[in-house]
């Protein structure tokens, strides 16, 4: 036998391994595909649920941020009448005679 005639074989071995050991199958792609698609599944569950939260949260910030709102008018309309009492009283105590 000559070298080049012991050389096809190995040739022919090798792109034959070469060939079958690097294209996977449609099932194994799938299988991998089916366990992406189920975590994605899981975490856009998740999201939503997370997303409800936030909501939700969100709502009763704003309720909270009126209520605020309303109690700083109150207050402001209350310190006004404290300082016009106060007033009062201190004119009130310059009059009256000190024994």
């Amino acid at each position: 036998m000559t070298p080049s005639l012991k050389i096809i074989p190995a040739v022919a071995i090798l792109a034959g391994s070469l060939g079958l050991g690097g294209c996977a199958t449609k099932g194994y792609v799938n299988e991998q595909i089916a366990t992406v698609n189920q975590r994605i599944d899981g975490v856009e569950s998740r999201l939503q649920a997370t997303d409800g939260v936030a909501q939700a949260a969100r709502s009763e910030a704003q309720a909270a941020n009126a209520q605020a709102q309303t109690n700083t008018q109150r207050l402001d309309q209350l310190t006004g009448r404290v300082d016009s009492m106060d007033q009062r009283m201190m004119q009130a105590q310059q009059k009256r005679p000190r024994n």
